[in-house]
């Protein structure tokens, strides 16, 4: 049985859980902030696929980009904010996020989060803000060099705390259930099947609304700074709901992740070259001044570039990162997580450098949104990673990936709180049907498969790319899609056939966004085309389902 009769065939079978006002897919800082914004007006039900926290917020090292100094402008950060996206930011979407970050902060601060704090020469107190490459001030509030982990801990502490939220581990979208897909007149997001890895059955959730807080997709490569759940899952079920998304070939490669076998892609946060830290070659000399005039301060697609060009040309594995020449109490204080890995793996940063490369690290493109969270389908929304709203343009700015979700998570949950009373329940909906069905004896295929994905992704669509490489990685990728929807069709649903089946599906989506784009700007650079196209004014890639294909 294919896919297709597979979803028509949902009747009859499976379980179903209580419906809820609100479903939250994602249990990451969009996802916690939006269930707390909505915690006392509504039932909530929050899912993760893994444990709770086990996202890309808790990983996160650096901060949140705010103004939050005098000396600082809501106009400077504006300004940042466009130049590091490379014409393709959204200037009134940069605006609103911007000024509500101090906002935002201020509640996070109420909340309970511990920022790290300094002390004036006058005696006062004020919290410590560090700079990030592309930023012209210091603006980037954080928690020591665990701002993610401070911020998901405290979130996940106060969600705990409310009667109305249902938390809901383990348990993974298969796809949502849209009227369009029951036959009904009002296209409107009704609900979803969701897979629970425990219990390894299907149930039925159905909800007035539901929000897609599911992070990226920077699994997609065979190396990556973010948690292996990063599999596009957000994006997979929104394009076959049938939503748009745009600027998918916009993946940001962080430069600096620890170069270790056993490491698993340890990220060194941005903040240790804000404070000073220094990329060098094998033999001791910097490079970065020969690609950019503010070196190690540059945004991170250049960064990223200049050391997978040193590579290449040198024919080593990895660059030195080295902060050493700070004091030892300096390092010791700012980066006490960092240090006490790094020496896990017999690297020192207070006595010499460490060897990193750069990885995929940031979807910037995603789910087309306003500025509300509204997805195409009503009832459907997207905050966080998994959301395009504009914001960052043709690459991220550091730090202004936690300021999105906080801003438009709250945003988001102002406008369902204010269309709640006027939301009908959804109808019942139908089970799961998996009669037809069977288990697999061939996981083997689904291993092999994620590992061949995975690394034509690194090979074709990475840092540089080419034309021909995009076009073979294409050719590969729709072989191993049929491949996929087939075993999808004849066998139950398995939380890791569910990632490929997403993460091949998000593969396609950002080879197909990659080709479109005749220039190179931003994250997306192609030999083909080495320079923006200076013809036209820049213009997103949009993707629209059913539509050149």
């Amino acid at each position: 049985m294919n896919s297709s009769a597979k979803h028509r065939a949902h009747h009859g079978r499976g379980g179903a859980a209580p419906p809820y006002d609100v479903l939250v897919i994602g249990s990451g800082a969009a996802g916690l902030t939006l269930a707390l914004g909505l915690a006392r007006h509504a039932r909530v039900a929050v899912l993760s696929k893994a444990a709770l926290q086990e996202g890309g917020t808790y990983y996160a090292q650096g901060g949140v980009s705010a103004v939050l100094d005098e000396s600082d402008s809501i106009d400077a950060h504006v300004a940042d904010t466009l130049a590091a996206g490379a014409g393709l930011c959204h200037e009134d979407v940069v605006r609103f996020t911007v000024e509500r970050g101090p906002e935002a902060i201020g509640w996070l601060v109420e909340l309970g989060v511990p920022f790290s704090r300094m002390t004036r020469s006058d005696g006062s107190e004020v919290f410590h803000l560090t700079r990030e490459g592309g930023h012209g001030h210091r603006r980037v509030i954080h928690a020591a060099d665990a701002s993610g982990r401070a911020i998901e801990s405290t979130l996940l502490e106060r969600v705990r705390a409310q009667p109305d939220v249902t938390l809901l581990p383990d348990h993974m979208v298969v796809d949502l259930v849209t009227g369009r897909k029951l036959g009904l007149d009002d296209n409107r997001c009704l609900g979803a099947y969701v897979l629970d890895r425990r219990r390894g059955r299907v149930e039925t959730i159905a909800a007035r609304f539901v929000v897609l807080a599911t992070g990226g997709a920077s699994r997609v490569y065979l190396y990556s700074s973010n948690p292996d759940g990063s599999t596009g899952d957000g994006l997979a079920i929104a394009w076959r709901a049938g939503c748009r998304v745009a600027n998918l070939e916009f993946i940001q490669f962080h430069p600096t992740c620890l170069y270790h076998p056993k490491a698993k892609s340890f990220l060194i946060s941005e903040a240790v070259r804000g404070e000073g830290g220094r990329l060098l070659l094998p033999d001791g000399t910097r490079f970065m001044e020969r690609f950019d005039s503010r070196a190690e301060l540059a945004p991170r697609d250049i960064v990223a570039r200049a050391i997978d060009h040193e590579m290449k040309r040198l024919g080593i594995d990895s660059v030195l990162l080295d902060i050493s020449h700070k004091p030892a109490q300096f390092i010791r204080d700012h980066f006490p997580n960092i240090q006490a890995r790094c020496l896990e793996f017999g690297y020192d940063l207070t006595t010499g450098p460490v060897p990193v490369v750069p990885a995929a690290h940031y979807t910037c493109g995603g789910v087309m949104t306003d500025l509300r969270g509204r997805t195409d389908i009503v009832g459907l929304y997207a905050v966080g990673e998994v959301a395009f709203t504009g914001l960052h343009g043709a690459n991220r700015m550091a730090s202004n990936s936690l300021l999105e979700c906080l801003v438009f998570a709250r945003s988001a949950a102002a406008d369902i709180r204010e269309r709640l009373a006027d939301t009908p329940p959804p109808p019942p909906l139908p089970p799961w049907d998996e009669s037809r069905v069977t288990d697999s004896d061939e996981m083997v295929v689904v291993s092999h498969n994620w590992q061949e994905l995975r690394r034509f992704m690194w090979d074709y669509v990475g840092i540089v790319r080419t034309t021909k490489r995009l076009e073979r990685a294409l050719h590969r990728v729709e072989l191993l899609r049929r491949e996929i929807n087939e075993y999808y069709g004849n066998f139950r649903v398995t939380h890791d056939l569910l990632e490929l089946r997403n993460l091949a599906l998000a593969a396609e989506l950002i080879i197909r966004s990659a080709m479109s784009r005749t220039e190179s700007r931003g994250l997306h650079y192609t030999l083909d085309y080495p320079e923006p196209d200076s013809t036209r004014p820049p213009q997103d890639t949009i993707l629209v389902p059913g539509v050149g294909r």
